[in-house]
């Protein structure tokens, strides 16, 4: 569907940001907590809201352990397997959200995690994919992606340069064009310690590769996300939930609705301060010019055909008469006619 395409909405306004709010798994497997998501990501006037879509024994072995942050946030003795088995969106889920999105007037989106999600996203018409950095060593997975030919958004998070061009050039082969990829710093530390968001990379990433960026953003707090615009970043991602207190993996490293709602409010603000970059006075400025700057004056009473010289003329407000920057060229010539002291001078 055209209005889900994170590709055209990016050519309709080529200097907005793409700001998704991401509620990934913080509905607790709660289909009501999950509507009060996406009524907080609209009221902020976020573009998408995000959620994640996964078969938890499609993703993860059962034996397979949590991150020290999601063994900090949730029950320490549970498996990953029984923790994300909770949080799975069903069919039924993702219709009744995606129905609940439009009636609030914001895009739905959200990220699959295997090959049978991904059908099922497509299924229920949502024509733009989200790579998460876990699979971006996933060659069968990348495949799958890159043979839809739909535009991407690519996560980065622990990878480096190279294996963000490994996966570039497989989801190109497949026939997804470099055109139609945006790829996003990110640090998978939830959350993120400040002297390892190295927001520089975004750049580097940018330059080497030719492709739009954005930034993920798992940093306590806004600034990082609002820097990331002033750099160029296309699309912010910001994890968001409704209360950092609620059990579960990611809400402690989430915005709460009020932080949402201001970090929207601020990429916005700088969206319009970018400008457009050529130097020149701005129209509410423009009025100030006559009031702040100088003009040529006489510092004493001059009669008519005395010679203007340092010692008759003065710099002084307001700015409505010749300029000073022409005081060598007005210095030697006569007077037309009489002035008076701190009268402008004219030739």
């Amino acid at each position: 569907m055209q209005d889900r395409d994170l590709h055209a909405m990016t050519q309709r306004d080529p200097l907005k940001t793409l700001i998704i709010a991401e509620a990934g798994v913080n509905h607790n497997g709660d289909i009501s907590l999950a509507r009060q998501l996406i009524d907080v990501a609209a009221d902020a006037g976020a573009d998408f809201v995000k959620f994640q879509t996964f078969t938890a024994d499609k993703l993860v072995t059962k034996s397979a352990e949590k991150a020290e942050y999601q063994n900090q946030t949730t029950d320490e003795n549970e498996s990953q397997h029984t923790m994300i088995r909770k949080l799975e969106l069903n069919r039924d889920t993702h219709e009744a959200l995606i129905k609940h999105c439009k009636s609030r007037g914001i895009q739905f989106f959200s990220t699959g995690f295997d090959t049978e999600s991904i059908d099922l996203l497509l299924e229920l018409g949502l024509d733009s994919f989200k790579i998460p950095s876990g699979e971006i060593t996933n060659l069968p997975y990348l495949r799958h992606i890159g043979r839809y030919k739909k535009p991407v958004i690519l996560s980065t998070g622990m990878a480096n340069q190279d294996e963000i061009e490994a996966a570039l050039n497989v989801l190109e082969r497949e026939g997804t064009s470099r055109k139609r990829i945006t790829v996003l710093h990110c640090n998978t530390e939830y959350p993120t310690p400040m002297i390892d968001v190295n927001l520089r990379a975004m750049l580097s990433i940018r330059d080497t590769f030719g492709v739009k960026v954005g930034y993920s953003d798992h940093t306590m707090g806004i600034e990082v996300a609002i820097a990331a615009v002033a750099l160029g970043a296309t699309v912010i991602e910001k994890h968001f939930t409704l209360d950092r207190n609620l059990s579960g993996p990611d809400h402690q490293a989430s915005l709460e609705p009020e932080e949402l709602k201001e970090m929207v409010v601020a990429i916005r603000n700088i969206e319009k301060a970018m400008g457009d970059g050529i130097k020149r006075p701005s129209s509410s400025e423009a009025k100030n010019i006559s009031i702040s700057r100088k003009s040529l004056v006489a510092a004493q009473a001059i009669r008519e055909g005395e010679v203007f010289c340092k010692n008759n003329l003065a710099v002084k407000r307001p700015g409505t008469g010749l300029s000073p920057m022409r005081w060598d060229e007005v210095l030697g010539c006569k007077a037309p006619r009489d002035f008076k002291t701190d009268e402008l001078i004219e030739l």
